[in-house]
């Protein structure tokens, strides 16, 4: 029960319902000085200590040790007398034992302050909100090597205004360090002098590619390929946005809502404006836009409908559609108690208000009403292995809808070739870029010109193995973190804490 105690010599245990005291002296063996390592076992004195130790059955365990005041027997010592010390028990001026401050530090490791400390209580080994944030600092952080190849990301300490760095091992997944901005000075001079980096993997920021250009110009820089694809779609959702009057038509219209009709009146009056010679700063200055906002509407040619999909759940009446479909076209005013009767000889057994439900919801006439531009997009830029049926239907509707939509599809499916990584995949990119020149894709050509301008990066990254997944986990688990404490603490204590997970 008390093995840790191992190297005192036990004289007395009592318990008094709340604690178990200990009574406890240290052994009668020679002691080295501290100052000049002369061993002695000569007495000077007594001191008494008091401290805790880990719980039994729930209760405290209060230990109360003598310890020796020992003389130095080297004359003209700077320490005439000294405290004997209890090495892998005590430490000096603690009031715990070393294995019960190393059971607190786990605690205050995964919890930190406040919550540490109500742990603690319920495990009778109490400590204070304050003692919890000591013991966090004390626990030394892991001393790592710098790798071959890092990776480079950034996190929110406060969205939209303050931002951190963290960089890890992207072979082992292991953090390395983390850094108090995004600025380039900061990981310019966080990398300058590390020469064993050889690969840098990184996002698509410019200001991360500037740092590593200065620091490590022989580092070979890696542009992550989900951002690649994640800045496709937002160039693919524009396109899709800007052709909806192409495929809003596969299916039949349906009353456009508050959003549809907002919409069509501010493409109105920005392009009446810029048909009148007026500029797009000046535009968003008189209708109280934003320059992007006034920009995305004027690269439309026709107003977009924003009609969102209603989602119906399987009914009784829709294995009898097609009946009722073909019954409504050759005969528009055939009554519904007509339909009802003719769908129960059928074998519907459901009832005649469910079917007028059904009728007046529109769905005898089009398969799905109009889709969302996000939900096209999305049909996009998804693998067709993992579309269902409908799904693969309705893609093939919309991409035939246009010649552009067409060669859109096309378009995003050689790219998503390219995201594996393969020997030959940047010649296969200045083709795929020279045939996006070509095409009247507007919105996808201004994602060749990013493309472009971090060129050597994005070759790396289509044609090297390494990956940024293992960055977005640990940037993960640093954000959870960072929420637990959030508002409580300053930045070097987030760091040390992140640096210990």
């Amino acid at each position: 029960m008390f093995s840790g105690l191992s190297a005192l010599v036990i004289e007395d245990v009592a318990d008094d319902g709340e604690a178990v005291r200990v009574t406890a002296r240290t052994r009668d063996v020679t002691v080295p000085c501290p100052v000049c390592g002369v061993s002695t076992a000569k007495v000077h004195g007594f001191h008494h200590r008091t401290v805790a130790d880990v719980p039994v059955d729930g209760r405290r365990v209060v230990v109360r040790v003598r310890v020796r005041r020992l003389v130095c027997p080297v004359l003209g010592c700077r320490r005439q007398t000294f405290r004997e010390q209890i090495p892998g028990l005590l430490e000096r001026h603690q009031r715990r034992t070393t294995r019960l401050t190393g059971q607190a530090s786990k605690a205050v490791k995964e919890l930190c302050g406040r919550a540490a400390a109500r742990l603690t209580r319920w495990l009778a080994t109490p400590v204070s909100y304050a003692t919890a944030l000591r013991l966090l600092r004390r626990i030394p952080t892991p001393t790592v090597r710098i790798p071959r190849v890092i990776g480079v990301d950034d996190f929110a300490l406060r969205r939209r205004h303050r931002y951190a760095t963290i960089i890890i091992n992207t072979e082992t997944g292991q953090l390395i360090d983390v850094l108090p901005d995004r600025e380039a000075a900061t990981l310019e001079t966080w990398l300058r002098g590390k020469k064993g980096i050889e690969v840098v993997r990184r996002d698509g920021s410019a200001t991360y590619a500037e740092a590593i250009r200065r620091a490590l110009p022989d580092a070979v820089q890696v542009s992550d390929r989900w951002h690649l694809f994640r800045n496709l779609y937002d160039k693919v959702l524009a396109e899709v946005r800007a052709h909806a009057s192409c495929w809003a038509t596969v299916n039949p219209p349906r009353p456009g809502g508050v959003r549809e009709q907002t919409t069509r009146e501010r493409w109105h009056k920005i392009h009446g404006l810029l048909g009148q010679g007026v500029g797009l700063l000046d535009c968003s200055r008189r209708l109280g836009l934003a320059l992007n906002t006034v920009k995305r509407y004027a690269r439309i040619p026709e107003p977009t409908a924003e009609r969102i999909a209603p989602q119906y759940r399987p009914t009784l009446v829709a294995p009898y559609r097609d009946h009722l479909r073909t019954r409504r076209a050759t005969e528009p005013g055939v009554p519904v108690l007509q339909l009802f009767r003719e769908i129960k000889e059928l074998g519907y057994s459901g009832s005649l208000n469910l079917l007028h439900r059904y009728l007046n919801q529109g769905r005898a006439e089009g398969d799905r009403p109009v889709t969302t531009p996000r939900r096209a997009t999305r049909l996009l830029l998804t693998h067709p292995e993992h579309l269902r049926t409908k799904e693969t239907a309705l893609l093939k509707a919309l991409t035939a809808a246009c010649p552009e939509m067409t060669e859109l599809a096309r378009l995003i499916q050689e790219f998503a070739e390219l995201l594996t990584p393969a020997a030959g995949n940047d010649t296969r990119l200045t083709e795929w870029i020279t045939a996006v020149r070509a095409a009247d894709l507007p919105h996808l050509q201004t994602f060749c010109n990013g493309l472009e301008l971090d060129r050597a990066a994005v070759d790396a990254g289509l044609t090297l193995p390494y990956h940024n997944g293992r960055t977005e986990g640990v940037n993960t688990r640093t954000k959870r973190i960072m929420r637990r404490m959030h508002g409580r603490a300053g930045f070097d204590l987030l760091r040390h804490r992140i640096l210990l997970q």
